[in-house]
């Protein structure tokens, strides 16, 4: 064990932030502290650190252990190169390497006792230069500025005419390059671009210290981490699993914790009115039983209720005018800034009712290329056509302006004044904003929330054309989660830009690779295109370069491995609503009086009820399995 947490507690004043967390972090484990946004995260990382008091709670980090800490958005101010701001992690090692040189010049023409109390220092300094590694430090810099996107050639340039994304990104790297026992890593993938993650996916996959993250990249969590934190309702939850089983676990969990909540809300009320009944009677003896009840009541250990996440509502969003077929045909596009060549070749189709994500490295022209499909700028060379009734929205957090005064619903009525109410609401719901939800003012709303109301906006708009740049930027673990179930119910077309392959994995059935000379189409998700990109293929299929036609799997193999998919889909939901009904009938029984008045009976139901439970659980990861093993192509 490295890090013992327990019973830790923070408050900002009357705001208590954190009540009871408490974890283990054995040496070299990897773990994620999730939580919706504003739950504590990294007021936790604050407080193991020192930044931060806590309030309460014990703290054990084991002796000597190094502990380093990067916050979100850390940058580096020096006026040296990268290279150099690099040299600095390896100060002790250079400082020896200088001993080892100059006990080298100082032994030439040495003899006798001084050459022998100067090898004797030579020895002892080699040694130690060994154990530290220090004849890698220069390869190891070299690796992790590769690895973050730096070239050689950059690696020579002035940190202080970089930007904040490329600052942070300096920093970053000399954290990993110095290897502390235990790690600390809030947001580490922000600033980087796919490449770079999957660097960093490698690197801390084999790092050989412990290591904690906090991240919303659900993709990143489930390479790395084996262990999830949970921080709710200001407490801790802790799941032996990676982030894709935790998401199904909590769901089941929920469910099972609300209807505990709910079941012994129904005893409370219940015993309450008998209690009332007893004293209407006003005898001393029925008195004297409700006195007695009610002691047993202010005894009972009460369930707290659990933070019931609203339902993800499937409402099919679909555009108010339909597209033809052909949605959009790029041709040869180019473009050139300042003389420096961005993309050339860039020739690719867009058809009706497809979800493409558009990934690249920074710095590729991704963003540009979409202003140029909306006509904002001119491509230097190539043209872009636009099939039949194709009306493009254009999405950027910061561009869509909402009204902070205004009420989720009036800002939607105010802006489509033909809806009617139930369409507002059906609206909103497909973005998880009801009942009373719908009349929160826009200046009350958290940023992923807002990010909600304005996809919402876009998407009840004439456009059937979507063009999002990474709209899952600032939203939090859940609000992801609704985006996707959005996008995936949208009946038009989506064109995206997204750093975030669980996004990507979840919604695209085609992949636009941007490159310097062209374009490469991959006809599936992104394990699809890690597949195609991890093996060369034999035969050319599903992968199109530069401006060639985009050419599929025959057919009849992608037809029949469809169809198969969809049947053992189709039969594993079957079995998930019979579990539900089983559950159910179970639940139903336990409220039974001759059931809950008989410790046997219910203990029988509460162990049928729990197998059931886990047939489910087991369901349901079948289920993702089988939706997450897309055929390549159009649906």
């Amino acid at each position: 064990m490295i890090l013992s947490v327990k019973n830790l507690k923070k408050s900002y004043g009357a705001d208590e932030i954190l009540t009871d967390v408490s974890f283990i972090i054995e040496e070299k484990e990897k773990a994620a502290i999730v939580g919706v946004n504003g739950a504590g995260k990294t007021t936790v990382f604050k407080i193991l650190t020192g930044e931060t008091e806590g309030d309460g709670g014990e703290i054990y980090l084991k002796k000597d252990s190094l502990i380093k800490y990067m916050p979100q958005d850390m940058t580096v101010e020096s006026e040296k190169t990268i290279y150099a701001e690099m040299l600095t992690v390896f100060g002790d090692i250079i400082k020896l390497e200088e001993t080892i040189r100059f006990l080298q010049e100082d032994m030439a023409g040495k003899t006798g006792g001084q050459l022998e109390s100067l090898l004797e220092k030579y020895h002892r300094a080699t040694e130690i230069f060994e154990k530290k590694n220090g004849y890698e430090y220069k390869s190891r810099i070299r690796g992790v500025l590769k690895g973050l996107g730096f070239t050689d050639s950059f690696a020579e340039s002035q940190i202080s005419t970089l930007s904040g994304g490329e600052k942070t990104r300096v920093a970053l790297g000399k954290l990993l390059l110095s290897q502390p026992d235990l790690l600390l890593l809030d947001e580490p993938t922000n600033h980087l671009d796919i490449e770079s993650v999957r660097w960093l996916e490698g690197y801390l996959q084999n790092y050989n210290g412990a290591l904690i993250i906090i991240s919303h990249d659900r993709y990143f969590l489930d390479k790395i981490v084996g262990k999830i934190i949970e921080i709710e309702n200001k407490k801790s939850e802790v799941y032996e699993c990676g982030y894709t089983e935790f998401s199904v676990k909590k769901e089941i969990n929920r469910e099972i914790e609300l209807k505990h909540y709910l079941n012994q809300q129904k005893e409370i009320k219940r015993q309450e009115e008998i209690i009332r009944t007893l004293k209407s009677f006003n005898r001393e003896k029925s008195i004297k039983r409700a006195k007695s009840r009610e002691k047993l009541l202010m005894k009972m250990e009460r369930i707290e209720k659990p933070e019931n996440l609203p339902d993800k509502i499937r409402i099919i969003l679909k555009p108010r005018l339909n597209s033809g077929n052909d949605v959009l045909c790029a041709k040869d596009l180019s473009k050139n800034y300042n003389g420096r060549e961005i993309f050339k070749n860039v020739s690719f189709e867009i058809k009706k009712g497809e979800k493409v994500a558009l990934i690249g490295p920074n710095g590729i022209g991704k963003t540009t290329l979409l202003k140029i499909i909306m006509n904002q700028i001119a491509p230097d060379s190539g043209k872009t056509e636009n099939g039949s009734n194709v009306n493009t929205g254009y999405y950027e957090q910061e561009r869509i302006s909402l009204n902070g005064e205004k009420t989720i619903f009036d800002e939607i009525s105010d802006t489509y004044p033909k809806m009617t109410v139930t369409e507002i609401r059906n609206a909103l719901a497909a973005f998880v904003f009801t009942g009373d939800d719908v009349f929160k003012t826009i200046s009350s709303l958290s940023g992923g929330e807002a990010g909600r109301v304005k996809l919402a906006k876009l998407m009840l708009s004439d456009s059937n054309f979507l063009l999002l740049d990474e709209p899952t930027n600032h939203l939090d673990i859940y609000s992801k989660d609704i985006l996707e179930n959005a996008i995936n119910s949208y009946t038009g077309t989506v064109l995206y830009i997204s750093h975030d392959r669980y996004f990507i994995n979840s919604t695209a059935d085609k992949i636009l690779e941007l490159e310097r000379d062209g374009v490469t189409v991959y006809l599936g998700n992104y394990d699809y295109y890690m597949e195609k990109t991890a093996v060369p293929l034999a035969d050319g299929l599903n992968v199109i370069k530069g401006d060639k036609k985009s050419t599929r799997r025959p057919e009849a193999d992608k037809t029949a491995d469809e169809k198969k998919r969809k049947s053992e889909i189709a039969k594993c939901e079957r079995e998930i609503e019979a579990l539900y009904a089983e559950i159910k009938n179970y639940d139903d029984c336990l409220e039974k009086e001759e059931v809950y008045t008989s410790p046997e009976k219910s203990h029988e139901i509460y162990e049928k009820k729990a197998k059931a439970e886990e047939k489910l659980n087991e369901a349901y990861k079948m289920w993702e399995r089988l939706s997450e093993k897309k055929v390549s192509g159009n649906d």
